[in-house]
């Protein structure tokens, strides 16, 4: 096995996302350095901080340039850093005349940060659009089953009578919140870092800031208070966003592995049988889709651990905080973008088995309805004595498995619509209501984006 199943020719279409992948690869990696070196150039010849004809010759030498990759490996090797390497390619690139302009002003981790966020800015891209097809799925399979009756499980035992649709939305709800917090987080990670040797710009003198704002403003990126060599709390919240993001997708996944248990029986992850298959048990159909997505989340919320350690870093630059980062968080990235892939696929094929949902809610005989037989005999009787009646009627249900409804009839006179009592279609409360509201929700996200694009 790889050292991580989101590299593995084997496993990583189980991990990973083949579109996420290209853009941590390293050759797009690398690609996206010499970017920011190009970027730095323009911005700096622009302002007239290096020769306007050494800007142009280090920009067409970054565009032309194709990196020597085993050379860089050795780079690595020696200064634990790809950019004193690449910074020598390029300078031998462009020729003398303009070699010394290359990377001027700045350190290797405003190059290499910079780069990550250009990277993110690319994969959160992919993720929110991603997200946003799952909203709109889940969204409408809502919809179809508002009415569609199911047995609502509490402690793993069946509880109150609910609606799948209500269970959808509650898949729904946190999505509709992961996409807030995308757009709050954005405009905090989406910055440029330049900050030269220990964060002050002192080899750029007065022009230090100006400098900052123009490659900001080449790269499509804002400008933050100031650099955050040794500050990662960004990085941290969007590790804590990808973790909660798989982590409710995960909350899916093992409802689905529950509701097609062979014994409940309500979902299949989907028609075609053959997925999930076992190699010796040919009547099984493995919910393996979910079992990725949970497991996927679980990985997400160990890795984590490490963005959060990764926060506690020496002076003006740290000494290893740096790589903790890179060993986890595009592991993160791989992970959630599958587990995003794999929700997307049940989205679009969960198979509902609702007369077996009808079959289970009456496998009950009406124990679910005891909540709602004691708040209408509490109208008629002191609630302490209907709720011991109740109490003992339900004994009895089991005992003789009948329905309690029928029980608790013969035991009371209570003036009571017995036929509407024993349909557990009546005890469904605020359900629709709860739904419309995260159905209402979803639409106006799809309207804003919707609009977004039209204009």
């Amino acid at each position: 096995m790889a050292f991580s199943p989101t590299d593995s020719k084997i496993y990583a279409p189980l991990f990973s996302d083949p579109d996420m992948a290209a853009i941590f690869a390293d050759e797009q990696f690398v690609r996206t350095l010499l970017e920011v070196e190009a970027a730095l150039a323009r911005a700096q010849g622009r302002l007239g901080v290096i020769p306007v004809g050494a800007a142009q010759q280090i920009v067409a030498g970054a565009q032309a340039l194709q990196p020597d990759f085993e050379r860089l490996q050795t780079g690595v090797e020696k200064a634990g850093l790809p950019i004193i390497e690449l910074v020598r390619q390029l300078r031998a690139q462009v020729g003398a005349e303009a070699a010394s302009y290359v990377h001027w002003g700045a350190t290797t981790q405003d190059i290499m940060d910079t780069a990550l966020v250009l990277q993110i800015r690319a994969a959160l891209s992919f993720s929110e659009a991603k997200l946003l097809r799952l909203i709109k799925n889940l969204a409408e399979m809502a919809a179809q089953h508002q009415e569609t009756l199911m047995a609502g499980r509490t402690h793993a035992q069946q509880a109150l009578p609910i609606s799948f649709g209500l269970k959808v939305a509650t898949w729904l709800a946190p999505l509709l919140r992961h996409r807030q917090r995308l757009v709050e987080m954005r405009p905090r990670l989406l910055v440029v870092q330049f900050g030269g040797a220990a964060g002050t710009l002192a080899s750029l003198g007065d022009k230090g800031t100006v400098v900052e704002q123009a490659l900001a403003d080449e790269l499509g990126l804002a400008v933050p208070l100031l650099p955050w060599h040794t500050q990662r709390d960004t990085l941290a919240e969007l590790a804590g966003w990808l973790s909660l993001l798989s982590g409710s997708l995960a909350k899916m996944g093992q409802d689905i592995i529950l509701l097609a248990q062979t014994e409940v029986g309500e979902v299949n992850e989907s028609a075609d049988f053959s997925r999930g298959g076992s190699s010796t048990m040919p009547q099984k159909s493995n919910p393996i889709i979910s079992e990725l997505i949970i497991a996927a989340a679980r990985t997400n919320a160990n890795l984590l651990a490490s963005l959060h350690q990764a926060l506690v870093q020496e002076h003006e630059r740290a000494t290893h905080g740096w790589q903790l980062e890179w060993l986890n968080l595009p592991q993160m990235f791989a992970l959630t973008a599958a587990a995003l892939r794999h929700a997307l696929f049940l989205s679009e094929n969960l198979v509902v088995n609702k007369a077996r949902m009808r079959q289970n809610v009456a496998a009950s005989n009406g124990l679910m309805l005891a909540e709602a037989l004691n708040f209408a005999l509490a109208e008629h009787m002191d609630r302490a004595e209907a709720k011991q009646r109740i109490g003992e009627a339900v004994q009895e249900a089991l005992a003789q498995n009948r329905h309690l409804v029928d029980v608790v009839r013969e035991k009371v006179a209570a003036p009571l619509d017995w036929a509407a009592l024993k349909d557990e279609a009546n005890y469904l409360g605020s359900a629709q209501a709860f739904i419309e509201r995260v159905l209402r929700q979803a639409a106006e996200i799809q309207a804003r984006q919707e609009s977004m694009s039209l204009s």
